[in-house]
């Protein structure tokens, strides 16, 4: 009779490791988009993805209702130049993180439908490659100085 409880729980614990591993999902952390001076036809968003999964999460795109086009970029320094270039695909390894900074990867926010106010919340949706996706919210605010 011990033996078949013994079995009965180990069968119990093996089955539930797949829900487990389902139920594990990314999140987004600190997101904030930079409130311009004056109104612009683009803004930047900034924050923290967490991957607390077993497995890699990839990120292949980004919207929101809010703009006309979101896309993930990367800003290097190249012979003394900042440059900015599209990053296709972003990869969280397992138990790992990407942070989305100034100066470094971020996400360009492009024709906003509506003047943003400190505060407001901006919905993003983040493509993941298995099909999934991803969603979070940017808090408006200015940048500290």
């Amino acid at each position: 009779m011990k033996i078949l409880r013994t079995l009965a729980l180990v069968l119990c614990t093996l089955l539930a490791l797949p829900a487990c591993a389902r139920d594990c999902a990314p999140q987004v952390r600190e997101g904030w988009v930079r409130l311009m001076p004056v109104a612009m036809p683009m803004m930047a968003g900034f924050g923290r993805i967490d991957n607390p999964c077993a497995t890699p999460v990839t990120i292949v795109g980004v919207s929101s209702p809010s703009f006309g086009e979101v896309s993930l970029h990367e800003t290097r320094i190249v012979g003394g130049v900042s440059r900015m270039r599209a990053v296709p695909e972003l990869r969280i390894a397992p138990q790992g993180s990407a942070v989305l900074k100034p100066g470094g990867l971020h996400l360009m926010l492009m024709s906003p439908g509506a003047p943003l106010k400190e505060g407001s919340r901006v919905a993003v949706e983040f493509r993941l490659k298995d099909g999934g996706v991803l969603r979070g919210e940017l808090e408006a605010r200015r940048p500290a100085d």
